[in-house]
């Protein structure tokens, strides 16, 4: 990292122990970062629970241990117009959005860039991912060593300006041994869990921030083969293609195998395995290339964060459109998803297209 010598770097700091590792690793070199601090929380402070002043805390904590500014970015309008408008609009139609990809750009790598970021050359995040430059000097999104914590399939949407002043320091490591750094420089984030909820949200649960938004509104629960009435839900927004646990209908085990969003209708399929949760065969929309290049035709995708990524093959249908050919059939395949696409070695990441109906 001898090239970032003469660059102005932006730390992302969030209080975890990932974005603390940034820091250190930074630091370690000679560098003194500017740190950021985003402010989202949620709209009502008095209603859901957030972890912003311990975060803060621990972010003041490690800028002052390595001699770096902190300023506080408040980005609390740009969440809830942008990333709170596009989550809503998409499980309102029956569809299953990641805010989490979203987050990344339009707050992470946008609104804080609009901010601030665009006075400095670098802006450094604790995301597990990698980058490398091409022979045409074309600069990539690339996997992480650890096939758990990998972040790419959240950075699968941001452009390429966005990539190119994307700098990732500790994604060379695997979780295990950022802790071990953290701990052995006795940083105060060191044994501090990871974040489970949405992104900047802290503690708030998924379905209580739809809740807040969407509300409620009773609906039939149909089985998808015989088409008897199995039960009522509060809402199809509540739930996910291919969801089994927490349904609360009797007679289960269920698997939720579609929605019909103008009828408020949630069908299931009965059993512990039905071969109506799987879908070999699917298309995308708007395919996104985070660097301008198509994907081959041999690829390997994920359609949801999890340590493994599938074997297929991509058919060009149209204008940002393909037909995804899985080499075997995938479970819980939902309209809104994003599908990350990679190379076969999943190790360059091409972009993400939404999944269609």
């Amino acid at each position: 990292m001898t090239e970032l010598a003469n660059k102005r770097i932006a730390v992302l700091l969030s209080g975890g122990v990932d974005s603390s590792v940034v820091v250190y690793e930074l630091a370690r070199l000679g560098l003194h970062p500017d740190c950021f601090y985003i402010k989202i929380g949620p709209e009502e402070k008095e209603e859901w629970d957030c972890t912003s002043e311990e975060d803060m805390e621990m972010a003041t904590q490690v800028a002052r241990k390595y001699g770096c500014k902190l300023e506080v970015v408040d980005c609390h309008r740009e969440y809830w117009d942008q990333v709170t408008a596009y989550t809503m609009d998409k499980v309102r139609a029956g569809l299953t959005p990641n805010p989490d990809v979203m987050c990344n750009r339009l707050i992470k790598f946008g609104a804080f860039h609009e901010k601030r970021g665009h006075d400095y050359d670098l802006i450094a995040t604790g995301h597990y991912a990698q980058t490398e430059r091409d022979g045409e000097g074309r600069k990539w999104l690339t996997t992480s060593p650890d096939p758990v914590k990998d972040q790419t399939d959240f950075l699968a949407q941001i452009y390429d300006w966005q990539l190119e002043k994307a700098l990732f320091p500790i994604g060379h490591y695997v979780k295990d041994e950022v802790r071990q750094v953290a701990e052995r420089e006795h940083l105060a984030s060191a044994r501090r869990k990871d974040s489970q909820g949405i992104c900047f949200l802290g503690k708030i649960d998924y379905t209580e921030y739809v809740r807040r938004y969407v509300g409620e509104q009773a609906g039939d629960v149909v089985e998808l083969e015989t088409g008897r009435l199995i039960g009522r839900h509060k809402g199809h927004w509540f739930y996910t293609i291919g969801q089994r646990k927490g349904l609360g209908f009797g007679g289960g085990p269920w698997f939720i195998v579609k929605k019909d969003a103008a009828q408020n209708l949630l069908y299931v399929s009965h059993g512990y395995d039905p071969a109506t949760a799987y879908s070999s065969q699917f298309p995308i929309h708007d395919f996104h290339s985070i660097n301008g290049v198509e994907p081959p035709r041999r690829v390997t995708i994920k359609i949801r964060h999890t340590p493994g990524y599938l074997p297929a093959t991509l058919q060009p249908a149209g204008e940002g459109r393909y037909e995804v050919l899985a080499d075997a059939p995938i479970h819980g395949v939902a309209p809104g998803q994003f599908c990350v696409v990679y190379d076969a070695d999943h190790h360059r990441c091409y972009g993400s297209g939404e999944i269609t109906v």
